[in-house]
């Protein structure tokens, strides 16, 4: 099954550069360029990718307003969204993480993650590593918005098994890791986090990892700066 990509970035030559690396894999194609923030919304409405690749700073609308936009359309509930900017600061993955995003990545990264990336973020999985995680999501609930945090319907559903391997991926561990923790197997566990994501209501593992943190199972590091 190919995973069909919205590039979204107000550099031609760069927005060029990514469709002939992405067009030359098997599993992967770009259905279309944006840009700016305003016409990625428009296209992935169009288009319905499996994933856009999106840019920070764009004129008019930005990035993170456009990934917001998407990830709040219940018609592109299929869509994705990676961020991928040269911008990477706090401020920045917070938003992302709040307006629903997949993934957050430094154009620094090589080709080869690049392409890993979009596959992950397809399989609905995070694409934050897991120590990036932990720090990311302990930063983004430290200065949570202000009023008490509703618990999210649903939370009570959960078997044990799902409340630990939510937990476990909360706490920065990867699939793999999970599984020799709780002595099951990978399918298994990839099996208990995706029932939590659906009684949960999460989009994705970063999202799932966020509600972790927001209805008390787990707690932010506090050497976590």
């Amino acid at each position: 099954m190919t995973i069909r990509v919205l590039l979204a970035d107000d550099q031609a030559l760069l927005r060029g550069t990514f469709r002939i690396l992405i067009d030359s894999c098997a599993d992967l194609e770009v259905v279309a360029e944006a840009a700016d923030g305003a016409e990625a919304v428009d296209l992935a409405r169009v288009h319905h990718p499996d994933v856009v690749v999106m840019d920070v700073r764009m004129p008019g609308t930005d990035g993170l307003t456009a990934t917001e936009t998407i990830c709040a359309d219940p018609d592109l509930a299929g869509t994705r969204v990676l961020i991928l900017t040269t911008f990477e600061n706090d401020e920045h993955v917070a938003r992302a993480l709040r307006a629903g995003a997949s993934g957050f990545l430094g154009k620094y990264v090589t080709t080869d993650a690049l392409l890993e990336a979009i596959r992950i973020v397809a399989a609905g999985d995070s694409l934050l590593s897991p120590g990036a995680t932990k720090a990311l999501i302990a930063q983004f609930l430290a200065t949570p918005p202000p009023g008490p945090l509703p618990i999210t319907p649903g939370i009570g559903d959960l078997t044990n098994r799902e409340r630990e391997a939510m937990m476990l991926a909360a706490d920065g561990m990867s699939n793999g890791e999970i599984a020799r923790e709780l002595h099951l197997s990978v399918h298994t566990v990839r099996t208990h986090i995706q029932r939590a994501m659906n009684r949960l209501g999460a989009r994705d593992r970063a999202q799932l990892v966020v509600l972790a943190y927001k209805n008390g199972l787990v707690s932010p590091d506090p050497g976590t700066s």
